[in-house]
């Protein structure tokens, strides 16, 4: 598969997963997960189609991020061994930037699911939580596997990570976020300055 179309299956199922989930903690029917899903895509292409600005609907999709996503447990993944030795004011910056930063990345891409169509197949329990597997079709684009990984450890069923036909999101960006930080000679207070101007 060419890099590029690889890449835009990445950013577009990326997208999705900070507002398709969370699903219902035991999926209790693949009905209602596909009826959830749907409704939650209807909701994005409301606010893609609300008129607003992009930066308005990147705030909107932030919100959606924060209600939906862990993002806690996602930044601190993602800082990897750095989130060990970050003051607890650091690790805060870091998740509020982090948090800012995902949703630009992959908020800008939300137009490419217009006319798209998300299929949940099954959910099955797993040791951290619950894993929902769907088929995600995109106009232009052969469907994909797209797996989302739940779990209640915040308090609430909440979205902590998904693979896109085998890659592992929050591994990806923990690559990448570990190369801005080495890039700073681990300097985590640079990084956080400027990941709220990067995405």
């Amino acid at each position: 598969m060419p890099n590029n179309e690889l890449n835009r299956r990445h950013f577009i199922a990326s997208g999705l997963a900070l507002a398709l989930l969370p699903l219902p903690a035991l999926a209790q029917t693949e009905a209602a997960a596909k009826a959830l899903v749907n409704s939650v895509v209807t909701d994005i292409n409301r606010v893609i189609d609300s008129g607003k600005s992009e930066k308005a609907m990147l705030r909107d999709f932030e919100k959606i991020f924060v209600r939906y996503g862990d993002v806690p447990i996602m930044a601190r993944y993602a800082l990897g061994a750095d989130a060990r030795t970050a003051s607890p004011a650091q690790l805060k910056q870091f998740t509020n930037a982090f948090q800012g930063y995902i949703s630009r990345k992959y908020g800008r891409r939300f137009r490419e699911f217009i006319g798209g169509e998300v299929n949940v197949r099954n959910a099955r329990k797993i040791k951290a939580g619950y894993e929902v597997r769907t088929l995600v079709k995109l106009r232009g684009s052969s469907p994909f596997d797209v797996t989302f990984l739940v779990s209640d450890k915040s308090g609430r069923d909440k979205f902590y990570n998904m693979f896109i036909e085998g890659v592992n999101l929050l591994l990806t960006e923990r690559t990448e976020i570990g190369a801005m930080l080495d890039a700073r000679k681990g300097n985590l207070d640079q990084l956080i300055k400027d990941l709220k101007k990067t995405g």
